[in-house]
């Protein structure tokens, strides 16, 4: 259940409850997953290219990602592309990506299932 609280003076404004919360970050995960990296037959997210997403109380959503390579082909489309899936989620809000090179994406932050897909055991 979310907690609504009435500030003087600022406007009123209602927090995402746990329930919500993780229902959001579901979704949010689920539109993550669609964007692939061209050349690795994987999604983003197992890839461990996402390295951060805030949610606002408000829905609005920020994204910090990097790419497998600094010259990566994409580098140019991607945020763009991870913005457009994201938009797609019912009730989001305002969408940023943030393209960052520190620290470097290594293959150790890719998921199990990413290893498993690639054969990287």
């Amino acid at each position: 259940m979310s907690e609504i609280a009435h500030k003087p003076e600022a406007s009123e404004s209602i927090g995402l409850g746990p329930q919500e919360l993780d229902e959001f970050t579901g979704k949010l995960v689920g539109a993550l997953k669609t964007v692939y990296d061209p050349e690795i037959p994987v999604d983003i997210y197992e890839l461990g290219l996402i390295y951060k997403v805030d949610v606002s109380d408000t829905k609005d959503v920020t994204v910090d990602m990097t790419l497998t390579a600094p010259n990566c082909p994409v580098a140019g489309e991607m945020p763009g592309n991870v913005k457009a899936a994201l938009e797609t989620v019912d009730g989001i809000g305002e969408v940023t990506v943030n393209m960052t090179f520190d620290p470097p994406w290594t293959p150790d932050r890719m998921s199990e299932e990413a290893k498993l897909e690639l054969n990287m055991y």
